[in-house]
């Protein structure tokens, strides 16, 4: 079933955003266009996300996608709920890379799922001393939002916060947190939005400026 779950899913290849709560907005692809286009169509492609993002074994993945065919409408509460968490942490950073000002109605979103999130909370003994944990009751569909709501609370209240970015290019708006040695990235990805700036800014050098005739 696991196998049948990530052969229909979408293709993910969302990592450069080095932070996990970025890269999970980027299950949002082509936002600007005005015709977005989702990614998480299903549990299922969620589930497939999270073993796409190491966040889950094949053994978590399969139980949580029997126990999402077992109870189908908290399984589509629960994606309801991801997507309006990423959407709110999407518009939180995404202010933040521009300088400005979150919406407090998206930090009010935050707060009540982080709120939620933080009670499934555990501190645990690990073999060199104490480590956060979740909650061991693997039947809660919810679980796989968890790592990503407190990551997204992690990166509010740590000193990476003024390196979130924005990827530069008008058709993209990915964010990514900028790790290069001068803070100086400007895409998400210098393969894709990189190469297609540098192509377009080519094609303008070599057309050169027009004149009527």
């Amino acid at each position: 079933m696991v196998e049948t779950a990530i052969q229909s899913a979408p293709v993910f290849d969302q990592t450069s955003g080095n932070w996990l709560c970025l890269d999970f907005t980027h299950t949002l692809e082509d936002r600007p266009s005005g015709h977005p286009r989702e990614l998480l169509n299903s549990y299922s492609d969620f589930v497939s996300w999270g073993l796409y993002m190491h966040l889950l074994t094949d053994e978590e993945a399969q139980h949580l996608l029997e126990e999402a065919a077992r109870h189908r409408a908290q399984a589509s509460q629960a994606l309801q709920k991801a997507i309006v968490s990423r959407e709110a942490i999407y518009r939180i950073f995404y202010q933040i890379a521009e300088d400005s000002l979150p919406a407090e109605a998206d930090v009010i979103t935050l707060n009540t799922i982080l709120s939620e999130t933080m009670s499934h909370a555990r501190i645990v003994q690990g073999a060199d001393g104490f480590i956060w944990d979740w909650d061991s009751n693997q039947d809660i569909l919810e679980r796989l939002l968890w790592p990503v709501v407190r990551s997204a609370a992690d990166l509010l209240t740590s000193d990476e916060l003024h390196v979130v970015r924005a990827c530069a290019a008008e058709d993209c708006g990915w964010l990514f947190l900028d790790t290069s040695k001068n803070h100086s990235r400007r895409w998400c990805d210098m393969k894709s939005c990189g190469n297609r700036a540098k192509a377009r800014r080519h094609y303008g050098r070599k057309k050169g400026p027009s004149s009527d005739i």
